[in-house]
């Protein structure tokens, strides 16, 4: 059963240094942050006034695993202290248990890493008008869903929180990150998705599309920070009801975006309240896609 759902944080014995759209950053020493991920949910780059019971202990959960499965081809910034090391107090603890993970204090890049194995959402817009993503021309007569012959990858920028990211071409990275820096960042990309992609299949899972976030240490070392494939920053479509030209139904936040769509809302802060049946089907949506991918 989830715990209870947790919408903000409160921890007096360490210092908040950043409240994002999903999670809370407290600092704890010189090489060491707290990430606590709440049941906060953004759609359109708006934080919705409602959680999702249990949504952070399931990307929690999951980003965990994703870490500890891509670790051969990438390092990561979870760190080698326990919570209860960070935490001592049981109450303070017990408020962020399954949802806190203690990392490395890195210098993230101001890239957000994307890889596309199908043509939907911005990037079905973006061939619709060009037949390219993000400058990356595609074969004539693709429709929606369709999967690509190879993934690719589409950057966007990192947005502060209520801004839009804004989709870039591979180029802009160089600029931002110099040559090498920006070949690495998109090959480990790839190559990330596409192991993960194939384990996802094997479990009934399709990842249509994922957003990674790297940093760099203090050697210059690349490493995979944030969130990893999980329901918020992918797309996952379940297998068996897959079919080409159709928008498949998802284990993840799309399920929200969908309902959003069909009201008059214009897409700005404040969001509208969310019907109890579509909190419980989101909820339920998160949980089935951690099921299936872990068991």
């Amino acid at each position: 059963m989830p715990q209870a759902t947790l919408y903000d944080s409160h921890l007096t014995s360490l210092t908040l240094i950043q409240k994002g759209k999903v999670r809370d950053i407290y600092a704890i020493d010189e090489q060491h942050m707290l990430i606590v991920t709440t049941d906060r949910l953004s759609a359109f780059d708006v934080i919705l006034t409602d959680p999702i019971p249990g949504k952070g202990t399931v990307l929690t959960t999951v980003s965990n695993f994703w870490f500890e499965f891509s670790r051969d081809l990438m390092p990561n910034h979870l760190a080698d202290l326990s919570l209860d090391s960070v935490l001592p107090d049981p109450q303070e603890r017990a408020q962020v248990e399954g949802r806190a993970i203690v990392v490395r204090k890195l210098k993230p890049l101001p890239v957000e890493a994307i890889v596309r194995g199908y043509i939907v959402g911005s990037g079905w817009k973006d061939y619709q008008k060009t037949g390219a993503i993000c400058g990356i021309e595609l074969p004539q007569g693709l429709g929606l869903a369709d999967k690509l012959e190879q993934p690719i990858y589409t950057p966007s920028t990192k947005a502060a929180v209520g801004d839009h990211d804004e989709n870039v071409d591979f180029a802009h990275t160089v600029k931002l990150l110099g040559t090498e820096l920006a070949e690495k960042v998109r090959d480990a990309s790839l190559n990330i998705y596409q192991k993960a992609r194939d384990y996802a299949a094997q479990r009934g899972i399709i990842i249509a599309d994922t957003k990674f976030e790297f940093g760099l240490d203090e050697a210059g070392q690349l490493v995979l920070i944030d969130e990893v494939l999980t329901p918020d920053s992918s797309r996952f479509w379940p297998a068996d009801q897959y079919q080409p030209g159709v928008n498949p139904p998802s284990f993840d936040k799309q399920f929200v975006r969908d309902y959003l769509e069909t009201l008059d809302w214009n897409k700005q802060s404040p969001a509208p309240a969310l019907p109890t049946d579509i909190i419980e089907k989101t909820a339920a949506k998160y949980a089935e896609a951690q099921t299936r991918l872990l068991g």
